[in-house]
């Protein structure tokens, strides 16, 4: 057996420490090995594994990027938002993720409409678009349409610039001055138009939850979206990862958008966002439903819009 060098030891412990974040009961020091150790090592010690996921998926992570490191080390990714879409999405549903990024939501929604119900998963980057497509393939999903397109109020070309692969879903049309580690330009057009509204499939009429993740251009894709508001079905709900300052440097203002959910008969709800590893072994725990939200929106939020007047979405 060739001696142990430095880097065998850190791989093997690495792997030591993520079977023990993934699979040991309770949360005893799990936060901090994960924030302090495990995290930054495996961004910079990247890993290409085929991966579980905590439901029935298997997803091929690259360990540089967070969402996918995420994944590799818990098994799930943003487990508020996980949890709310499994007590949403039911047999029969239709389901809209834009910015479906490797299709996380995607494969989780089809799982949860099962062969009666239907994904549509719009993601600008053809990189991204092509991890989609494998993944529905990797686990079997043939309810997901997969559609390589940028959203927006209009038929536009839209750039999109990534500033860094540590995290490579974050492709966006904000104005970037700094190195990009790539850019790209793709037609968009607004999210009714690609929907399919023929007599036979009609995603617009039947979707029960559409889910917007677009990197500050969310503000054009509710310009867009508007005009078809009044045609969802009234149960619908539209969760929408909003981060006001990207917002503004493209013109768009969070009050208009909050306006317009109001104005189609929408309350506000929030749910937690926390990317910080030391959080998620509580998050999995103990993940929390979108509560009530009256106030002003200032930082990155994860809005849900929905008709029911409650306190909390259950």
């Amino acid at each position: 057996m060739p001696p142990a060098t430095p880097r065998r030891t850190s791989e093997l412990l690495a792997t030591l420490g993520r079977g023990y974040v993934r699979n040991a009961p309770g949360s005893l020091l799990k936060g901090p090995l994960a924030a302090r150790y495990l995290n930054p090592y495996l961004r910079d010690h990247p890993r290409q594994r085929v991966v579980e996921a905590r439901f029935d998926a298997r997803f091929a992570c690259d360990s540089r990027d967070l969402i996918q490191r995420f994944i590799s080390l818990y098994g799930v990714w943003e487990p508020h938002m996980t949890r709310w879409l499994q007590s949403r999405l039911g047999a029969g549903d239709t389901f809209v993720d834009v910015g479906a990024n490797i299709g996380y939501f995607a494969v989780l929604g089809s799982r949860l409409v099962g062969g009666t119900g239907r994904v549509v998963a719009i993601e600008a980057s053809p990189t991204f678009h092509d991890r989609l497509l494998r993944h529905a393939e990797l686990n079997g999903c043939h309810n997901v349409r997969a559609v390589n397109a940028a959203v927006s109020d209009s038929h536009k070309t839209l750039t999109f610039v990534l500033a860094s692969s540590n995290n490579m879903g974050a492709n966006s049309i904000v104005p970037y001055d700094g190195p990009a580690e790539s850019s790209f330009e793709m037609k968009a057009r607004p999210l009714p138009e690609l929907l399919d509204e023929s007599l036979d499939e009609d995603e617009l009429a039947r979707v029960r939850v559409i889910k917007i993740d677009v990197e500050g251009a969310e503000g054009g894709v509710i310009r867009g979206l508007a005009p078809a508001l009044g045609r969802l079905r009234p149960e619908v709900e539209i969760a929408v990862e909003v981060t006001p300052g990207r917002m503004a440097q493209l013109g768009d203002s969070i009050d208009e958008l909050m306006e317009t959910m109001a104005r189609h008969g929408f309350h506000t709800y929030r749910l937690p966002t926390d990317y910080r590893p030391e959080n998620y072994p509580h998050a999995l725990r103990r993940p929390e439903p979108p509560t009530r939200w009256r106030g002003p929106i200032v930082g990155e939020s994860e809005l849900v819009f929905s008709r029911v007047d409650a306190e909390t979405l259950g």
